[in-house]
Formats: structure tokens, C-alpha cells, sequence
């Protein structure tokens, strides 16, 4: 998403209020958190100790196709259904065929299979689209050894490098309106703002709770600030077992299967389950994962070259300093959010007081 926005660029600690969505900024200045770095959504493609790439993943594509075969078999199954009890009410009161009134309902209808069809739509672009943006768009690269995060634009335009310090990073809460309730809403928002043109590219992660928003950039801040081994030891599940592989859909079904009665699991598992495309949907995302993914233009694989130490880039003074303030902060058992209350409700230090009297 582009957006022509920040003419001043925010700082760590500011705090913004629009169209009832309340924004907390944790950088520009990517300060100390104080929350614990975890990645909870995956998004970590590649990390070395030169870069980390982070993107989208496809864990969820089994669950968007099994919704999706979901919806449109209860169609038909709805549909097949009600021509067969219309069939057989047909042969208790006039003593017609009951397949009859089933299949006059079923094969012919227009109606029935354009609306099917509008489904299968409706559902398969969004689909294609994110398919589309996972394998041709390329993640976005944090190199630590020169301080930039790199996001590749589309073609024509050069890729938009933007130094680390300058990054904004807010998290959002707010409402969501369905149709079940309104409930509350929560996000990691990551801009890089073209210094050119004053456009943000953003990447928006919702997330559960703010605490996990603030937890996924302090994963980002801590791989920039202190390297690859600062970041949380993933759980090594086997490839097999992973979430959307066949694997793990049988060894839910045994689970399923030992935790309830035949009845239960009967209608409760495999009903569903078979109406849901059964493994369809995994071996469907088991697909999406083997596809080729975007690669870096040659001059950003150039750009992700390892430095010698020398060359590092360093945090600025600015950075250090404030760093150090807040970590004090935090050590006396303030929260990030504290600290800023804090310090934005002091008066303007004592060099402003002392001019006065003067």
C-alpha cells in the first residue's frame, strides 16, 4: 500500500488518533521495547548474519482453499438435498418418479450453477491474487551490516532503499465490524517512505493482541541491532508434520478419532472434512510452497553482499543514547508506554526554567 504521508517523520513514543484507530510508534528511532522478540507469524523467510527477508508465507492457503470447497459444496449438497425430499414428496402425494422432480431441479438449473459458479469466483480471485503476490513479489531484505531495509518495487521502478533508523513502525488497535460482532483489532504496521516523493510503502500484519504486534518488531530490532543470535530459537517441528501438510491432516483426524465417539467423529470430522476437500486443500498448499518465488534484481543480490567489518555501518549517537534511556527505564520496571507518559508529561527540562529566571 502506497501512501503519500509524513511530511515530518514520527518518532518512537508518538501516539495518533484517525477515523478511530489508535496508533503507537515504536520507530522511526527503533528504540528498546522491553517485550520479548517473538515471531509467531512466520515471516522470517531467509536469515544470515548479513540479512533477514520478511515476508508473507503460505501457511494459510490450506485453510483459505478448505473454506473455499467448503462453501460451495454445501451449495450443491443444499441444493441436492432439498430435490431429493421435493422428489420424494412428488411420489408419496401423486406417485411420480422421485428422481424426477431431483433431477429437473438439479441438472438443468442455470440459476443454481451460475450461482455456483459466481462462488467459485468469488472465491478464486482473491485467492489467485495472493498466489500472485506471494510468487512474484520478493520480501523485504533487512541488512544489518549497512543498516538498510530494502523493498523491490515493481518493474520500472528502482527498488526503495531506506535506512534502518528511518523506518516507521506503529502499532494500531481499533474495531472491526462483521457481520457475527464488533471486535476489537490489532496490527504491526512497517512503512519505508520514499524520501523522493514522500510515498510509504507499508506492510500490515494483523496480529492477535498488541503485546504480539510489539513482540514481531522487537524480533526485527533485536536481528538489526544485535544480530541472528538474538532471535528466539524456532520450535523444530518436522516438515512432515507441519500445519496444511497431509501428514498433519491424518494425524488430526486420529487425534479427533481417539477424543470422541464414532457418531461424533462421523459427522464431526469426516463429514466436514470430506465436504472440505478431504487432503485437497493440503496437498494444494504443499503445491504453492514448491513454487518458484520472485528473485532480487542483480544489484540488490550485489547490495546483500557481506561487508567487511570494517565497513559496518554504526547506530548514530541519537540512537545510542536514547537507547540507553530507555533500557534504564525499563530496568526500574517501566513499560515502553510508561516511559513516554513520563517523559512527554515533564515540563521542558530545567534549562527552560532556568532561562526564565533569567
Amino acid at each position: 500500500m502506497n501512501e503519500p504521508k509524513y511530511e515530518r517523520l514520527p518518532h518512537a513514543g508518538d501516539f495518533e488518533n484517525k477515523h478511530d484507530t489508535e496508533a503507537f510508534y515504536l520507530s522511526p528511532m527503533p528504540l528498546p521495547t522491553g517485550a520479548a522478540p517473538f515471531n509467531g507469524l512466520q515471516m522470517h523467510r531467509e536469515v544470515n548474519d548479513v540479512y533477514l527477508d520478511f515476508g508473507q508465507g503460505t501457511s494459510s492457503f490450506e485453510f483459505m482453499v478448505r473454506a473455499a470447497v467448503g462453501s460451495i459444496m454445501f451449495m450443491v449438497i443444499f441444493f441436492c438435498i432439498s430435490g431429493l425430499a421435493l422428489g420424494i414428496h412428488e411420489y408419496v402425494e401423486y406417485g411420480f418418479s422421485p428422481f424426477r422432480v431431483f433431477l429437473n431441479l438439479i441438472l438443468p438449473n442455470y440459476y443454481l450453477w451460475g450461482f455456483i459458479a459466481i462462488l467459485m469466483i468469488m472465491y478464486g480471485v482473491p485467492l489467485y491474487q495472493t498466489i500472485h503476490q506471494i510468487t512474484s513479489n520478493t520480501p523485504v531484505r533487512f541488512n544489518r551490516q549497512r543498516r538498510e531495509v530494502v523493498y523491490v518495487r515493481e518493474k520500472g521502478k528502482p527498488p526503495l532503499i531506506v535506512p534502518w533508523e528511518e523506518v516507521i513502525a506503529c502499532v494500531t488497535a481499533g474495531t472491526l465490524v462483521t457481520q457475527y460482532a464488533v471486535m476489537s483489532s490489532y496490527s504491526l504496521m512497517i512503512g519505508l517512505r520514499d524520501s523522493n516523493s514522500g510515498e510509504v510503502v507499508w506492510l500490515t500484519l494483523a496480529t492477535g493482541h498488541p503485546s504480539l504486534a510489539i513482540s514481531e518488531w522487537e524480533a526485527l530490532r533485536v536481528y538489526m541491532e544485535q544480530g541472528p543470535d538474538a532471535l528466539p530459537t524456532p520450535v523444530l517441528i518436522d516438515e512432515e508434520f507441519q500445519e496444511g501438510t497431509v501428514a498433519y491432516f491424518h494425524m488430526c483426524r486420529g487425534v479427533y478419532r481417539e477424543m470422541h465417539s464414532w457418531p461424533v467423529y462421523a459427522f464431526g470430522f469426516l463429514t466436514i472434512q470430506f465436504c472440505s476437500g478431504w487432503t485437497l486443500p493440503c496437498r494444494f498448499s504443499q503445491w504453492i510452497n514448491t513454487r518458484p518465488k520472485a528473485a532480487f534484481p542483480e544489484s540488490i543480490r550485489e547490495w546483500s553482499k557481506p561487508l567487511p567489518a570494517e565497513q559496518h555501518a554504526q547506530p548514530s549517537a541519537e540512537l545510542v543514547q536514547e537507547s540507553a534511556e530507555v533500557n534504564l527505564a525499563l530496568s526500574q520496571g517501566q513499560s515502553l508506554m510508561d516511559y513516554y507518559k513520563v517523559k512527554f508529561s515533564e515540563p521542558q527540562n530545567t534549562t527552560d526554567a532556568e532561562k526564565s529566571e533569567v
